[in-house]
């Protein structure tokens, strides 16, 4: 079969592709014949030539009519004959391919899509307009002119025109690529050729004021360079103003964030969770008390719970228990391991020989979590998620403790230490947490065995003892030389 050259305008040419495949559809032309071009770019085949009639829509399920305009928003050469080979196998009976995530060609053209929606967020966030002059004072030449520069990943100038017209309505504006420029007159918006770098001023008079509000808003709490340059990279802060005043705001923000401490916390006047712990993980504290002083003023992940529960136990003990979350009777006392599950604990840590005032407890979580019924506080596992948002907490409440050994007692704690979900009865006895400054080992919650049958509890429990009597002689041989 002859090759066919399909030749597209350059960018996103929408309507040239669906016309051009429609055809490709309709005449039986396989994804295997066809070259796609853009503007003037050479080919090795003589170009289609002109259509005639137009060819038959084509009955697209949603998820592909959804997928096909973002991925032509992508840069990559190839975005033309990737989505002719999905159409082309959809039209030939595969009609749900958009949605198997695991077919090779799927899962390019979604992380295609994915990398356009992020350019998009990018262009919305980090555009900058400056001031470049008024119009003659007459009419509507009298409104003031902006003009912003900035240099997309992919071809989504037309995609993301239409934010700012909707944003800045009020002032006449170009946005300058080098793709094609955007122009904003307050009634219509229009699109026309590429533009320079140098017809957008370097600075205009509302940097200074747009620099204070940034730095008025800077929280010294939430300063982490890697998750700033992730959000914000380096090759967009030419064209933003508030980027010449990170360096001293970094610079400051360790004061800043002593003073913070310093100060008698004070309730947040909204609950906004998520927000709260990452400016609590954003934080260096020198001690086991600035820690849990941190905690303390912290908000709970979710609504309900009376106060945090800290750890109990003394530093440099030889042992760390670490369980899932505090419980009812935890919440109230403001103490780990005191409800049922702490009492069964507490025996069985006399039954193996564990002084429990010499060990160290506390939790992966540090606020009850619960379903309210009635009266009673029903406890909820906390998912995966809350237990990273505690993470932090965790990881630097044992680098104070320093334990020679840490054991896990159920798989939140296991998740917790180790960032893995594990089945307990494959991970039971010494375990390695990746990396961490002590030995590991896993067992079942005590909240488990209180869960068991009669018949199975006594069995489930000698097991318990016999796992902490394991633990206690594994941190025994963990003692350094000489140790008492």
């Amino acid at each position: 079969m002859a090759s066919r050259t399909i030749r597209l305008r350059p960018g996103a040419d929408l309507d040239g592709f669906r016309a051009a495949v429609r055809h490709l559809v309709a005449d039986e032309i396989p994804p295997e014949a066809v070259t796609w071009a853009e503007g003037d770019a050479p080919s090795l085949f003589p170009d289609e030539p002109a259509a005639g009639p137009a060819a038959p829509a084509l009955a697209l399920p949603r998820a592909v009519a959804t997928l096909v305009p973002a991925v032509l928003m992508h840069r990559d050469p190839e975005r033309h004959g990737l989505l002719h080979r999905l159409i082309w196998r959809v039209a030939q009976g595969e009609r749900h391919l958009a949605e198997v995530a695991s077919d090779p060609l799927v899962h390019r053209l979604h992380l295609m899509r994915k990398a356009v929606g992020r350019d998009l967020h990018k262009m919305h966030a980090f555009l900058r307009f400056r001031w470049v002059g008024a119009g003659d004072g007459s009419g509507e030449g009298s409104r003031e002119r902006f003009a912003a520069w900035f240099e997309p990943e992919h071809h989504i100038l037309a995609e993301a025109a239409p934010f700012f017209a909707a944003r800045f309505p009020s002032f006449d504006w170009s946005i300058l690529t080098p793709d094609g420029s955007a122009q904003w007159d307050g009634r219509t918006l229009s699109f026309g050729p590429p533009g320079r770098r140098e017809d957008v001023p370097e600075h205009d008079a509302f940097e200074a004021g747009w620099t204070d509000y940034y730095a008025s808003t800077f929280n010294p709490a939430r300063t982490n360079l890697a998750a700033m340059r992730a959000e914000m990279p380096k090759k967009y802060w030419h064209n933003m103003p508030e980027t010449a005043a990170i360096p001293g705001l970094v610079r400051a923000a360790g004061q800043r964030v002593g003073a913070m401490i310093e100060r008698a916390p004070e309730a947040p006047v909204k609950r906004v969770p998520a927000r709260a712990l990452a400016a609590m993980a954003a934080q260096e504290p020198a001690s086991l008390e600035a820690l849990n002083a941190i905690i303390r003023a912290s908000e709970p992940l979710v609504p309900g719970a009376t106060q945090a529960v800290l750890g109990e136990g003394r530093p440099g003990a030889a042992i760390a228990f670490v369980g899932e979350q505090p419980g009812d009777q935890e919440d109230l006392q403001g103490r780990p391991f005191v409800g049922p599950a702490g009492q069964l604990l507490s025996r069985a840590l006399r039954e193996a020989g564990i002084a429990r005032r010499d060990a160290y407890l506390t939790n992966a979580v540090k606020h009850f979590k619960f379903e309210a019924r009635g009266k009673r506080r029903i406890h909820q596992k906390p998912t995966a998620g809350e237990v990273a948002h505690y993470r932090w907490w965790l990881d630097r409440e044992l680098a104070f403790v320093a334990p020679r050994l840490v054991v896990a007692l159920g798989a939140t704690a296991v998740l917790a230490l180790s960032g893995r979900q594990v089945p307990i009865t494959r991970a039971r006895g010494p375990s390695d947490f990746g990396g961490k400054p002590f030995r590991g080992f896993v067992t079942v919650h005590p909240s488990y065995l209180l869960r068991l049958p009669d018949e199975a509890r006594d069995e489930a429990y000698a097991g318990f003892v016999d796992d902490l009597r394991r633990a206690a002689s594994l941190a025994a041989d963990l003692a350094p030389s000489g140790a008492g």
